[in-house]
């Protein structure tokens, strides 16, 4: 698993990026309450807009850590958006990516990188 400083996380298995929001993203949003992912066959770059996530509190977009073709969203969000908050890097993942430069994932930080990352916030 990778991270970004906007706390996003990306996991890849082949040429395939499975996108969501950090447990310390979920935790700073409070209780998510609505997620618009993106449309299947989306085209983004790395750092774009991807997805939506409205909690209790604000509003916040979801950045695209790698660029590629979305290929699969994650429906199950739209019925059950506490998912975010319950399973923030497991099954509250928003989209999955194919990538179209795999580079991009080395660049990102790995886990003990981002924990050093949180505590300088």
């Amino acid at each position: 698993m990778k991270f970004t400083k906007d706390h996003e996380w990306v996991e890849v298995a082949g040429d395939i990026a499975t996108v969501g929001i950090t447990a310390y993203a979920a935790e700073q949003l409070g209780d998510v309450v609505f997620v618009e992912t993106p449309d299947v066959g989306k085209t983004v770059k790395q750092g774009e807009a991807l997805a939506v996530v409205e909690s209790v509190k604000a509003a916040s977009d979801v950045y695209a850590p790698v660029s590629g073709e979305v290929v699969e969203a994650n429906g199950e969000l739209s019925d059950s958006p506490e998912t975010v908050n319950a399973l923030p890097e497991t099954g509250g993942w928003f989209a999955k990516i194919k990538l179209s430069n795999p580079a991009e994932v080395d660049a990102l930080m790995d886990r003990d990188a981002y924990e050093a990352f949180l505590s300088t916030l």
